[in-house]
């Protein structure tokens, strides 16, 4: 009885480790992938020109599995950290609604495609990974999604996404650098936030 109880004791802390590590990254992808291509599916069907309302349900389903500081981080470069604490408050929430159009945009292109995603082998020390998924269609080569993670203390974060070898974040680098060097940060933020905007009107949506 007492070997049973050491042994229960010693393993509590280690099995609540496990735990706290959250899913797999390559299981949290493609379970995150599954309820985004489904919103999109009945959203598109439903109701062709509310476009705003599925963007906010695929950001209310990836938002906890993507690093958007990070991702804004990496979109504006060294920029980044000559921002102040509010201009990359406000920056990042200007480029989370554009990353989320666009990833949306993205997935709503293969939303009838099978998906394929590719088992992640992770070790102990392991940080940063790539959960690699691919897009089968008939007739023509497959179109790979792959989606760079680092090891947080809250689990798996996603703060790349690449389509078709396509980057979704480092994509906008130059455009931001050419924006900031004419209007500085703060007409950086007042262009996103005209650009989502306008994509919230119906005639944008249409």
């Amino acid at each position: 009885m007492m070997i049973k109880l050491f042994l229960a004791l010693c393993l509590f802390p280690f099995s609540t480790a496990i735990q706290a590590q959250g899913p797999a990254p390559d299981s949290q992808i493609k379970q995150m992938t599954t309820e985004v291509l489904e919103i999109i599916k009945q959203e598109k069907d439903a109701h062709p020109d509310k476009q705003k309302k599925m963007n906010e349900l695929v950001e209310a389903k990836v938002r906890p599995h993507f690093d958007f500081s990070r991702m804004t981080a990496i979109a504006a470069g060294g920029n980044w950290a000559k921002a102040s604490a509010e201009q990359q408050k406000a920056l990042t929430n200007e480029f989370r609604t554009l990353l989320v159009r666009s990833y949306s945009s993205a997935m709503s292109a293969y939303r009838n495609q099978a998906f394929e995603f590719k088992p992640v082998r992770t070790a102990a020390g392991d940080t940063q990974i790539t959960v690699r998924t691919q897009v089968k269609q008939a007739g023509s080569e497959p179109i790979n999604i792959d989606y760079s993670m680092e090891k947080t203390p809250r689990g798996w974060s996603v703060y790349e996404i690449a389509v078709g070898g396509v980057s979704l974040v480092t994509n906008y680098r130059e455009t931001f650098n050419t924006q900031i060097r004419n209007g500085g940060v703060d007409g950086l933020i007042k262009s996103l936030a005209g650009k989502n905007k306008a994509q919230d009107t119906p005639a944008a949506a249409k």
